[in-house]
């Protein structure tokens, strides 16, 4: 094999670009993640919101109170998981 073969045989491997998506196995962890980012904001800008009154500081009390929330949620949806899928099986006629 020449220098030249070799460089046109490795070059394809090179030039593919790395994906930045998870592998399947992280399924669980990315749906928890997003789920108690989603939940934990919504749930964090009503209760303030409610709470405290709409004005000028609600997105800085939001953040606040979103800075201890969110990593609750997400240790909470990961431990109800298993939880939720036995329900939603009990619940839910298979296809």
């Amino acid at each position: 094999m020449t220098h030249d073969t070799a460089l046109r045989t490795a070059a394809p491997a090179a030039t593919q670009p790395r994906s930045w998506k998870l592998e399947p196995r992280y399924t669980p962890v990315a749906f928890a993640f997003f789920m108690s980012a989603i939940m934990a904001l919504l749930m964090c800008a009503v209760i303030v919101g409610a709470n405290s009154g709409i004005d000028a500081g609600l997105p800085a009390r939001v953040l606040h109170a979103y800075a201890l929330a969110m990593p609750v949620a997400f240790v909470c949806v990961l431990m109800v998981r298993p939880l939720v899928l036995k329900l939603v099986a009990l619940t839910v006629r298979k296809a």
